[in-house]
């Protein structure tokens, strides 16, 4: 019985440590896709650190994605910014690559 609480105990503490990992990398991706659109809308270096900072905080509006895409699609077309939605989700799509590589690098 010792086993199997043990056994319990250890993918418990798996599945926390990644869902805290994943958290991580989410984060460090919002970030990392808001100084990108920070820089496409020519901010400066303290202005596009708040803004990634409210990109990441736009994650919390809903489940998924959709909030943080939304946002800066409609920050870059607001300041004039040529973007179509596809472009937009294929450069979160490679932050998430960046944000996890960062991760993976780390651990070694």
């Amino acid at each position: 019985m010792t086993d199997f609480n043990d056994r319990e105990k250890a993918f418990e503490t798996k599945f926390a440590r990644d869902e805290e990992m994943q958290f991580k990398v989410i984060a460090r991706r919002n970030r990392l896709f808001g100084l990108w659109a920070a820089d496409k809308m020519n901010l400066s270096e303290v202005e596009a650190e708040a803004y990634a900072k409210d990109v990441i905080r736009a994650d919390f509006e809903e489940a998924g994605d959709e909030d943080v895409i939304r946002k800066v699609l409609g920050d870059l077309t607001g300041a004039g910014i040529d973007i179509d939605d596809a472009t937009v989700r294929q450069e979160l799509e490679h932050k998430e690559v960046e944000a996890r590589r960062h991760f993976i690098e780390s651990l070694d």
